[in-house]
């Protein structure tokens, strides 16, 4: 086994052991909302139906040309079955652990709870809106932050016209929650990348 090859297995582990990290405080559950759970459903069943077994029949044509070592489509293709396992595990572990939350049914209250639409006034005035999400759903630019982030740990189990604090790095900020509201949040669905690496693409 050459050196460069034992380097490449020991920095797939490192990644395998950052990726199944679980950043869920201890005894919670892993909450997610519909569209959540079905981008990540589709995502996983993409990866085992199609994506695998393409990458699979690729890895397999490159070993029948020769030398494995000087062949590059086979260490790439090695290479990308690792980082497919990995998120096959990491996806499945997910779904199986998964609280899935419908705020859409949930009964009208002011209160914040997971999957709440929530609009405050910051510091300078400014009307911001959040949608409290799962871990894996998080998208800063639709204002989706996760349950567990600094924002949505101060505003859980507030009402509308209460006044939080949220301490960051920065300092203290006060928060005012100007309306609470539970509506279906939609995410985009998955759309699988087209693989632009195969052997007839030379």
């Amino acid at each position: 086994m050459s050196k460069a090859f034992t380097r490449e297995s020991d920095a797939a582990d490192d990644l395998d052991d950052i990726e199944e990290a679980n950043p869920i405080p201890a005894g919670s559950k892993n909450y997610m909302t519909p569209h959540g759970w079905r981008r990540m459903r589709d995502e996983l069943s993409h990866l085992v139906k199609a994506e695998r077994p393409e990458v699979t029949a690729i890895v397999s044509w490159a070993a029948s040309n020769g030398d494995r070592s000087e062949n590059g489509d086979y260490q790439y293709g090695k290479k990308r079955l690792r980082e497919i396992d990995r998120r096959i595990r990491y996806l499945t572990k997910r779904l199986e652990n998964a609280e899935v939350v419908d705020p859409a049914t949930r009964e009208a209250t002011d209160q914040v709870f997971f999957a709440a639409t929530v609009t405050y006034a910051n510091a300078a005035g400014e009307a911001v809106t959040v949608r409290i999400v799962g871990l894996d759903e998080t998208d800063l630019g639709r204002g989706h932050i996760s349950w567990i982030s600094p924002v949505a740990r101060a505003l859980i189990k507030a009402r509308e016209g209460d006044t939080v604090a949220l301490v960051t790095p920065g300092g203290r900020e006060e928060l005012e929650i100007l309306e609470v509201r539970y509506e279906e949040i939609p995410m985009p669905p998955f759309e699988p990348q087209k693989c632009a690496w195969s052997p007839n693409a030379k």
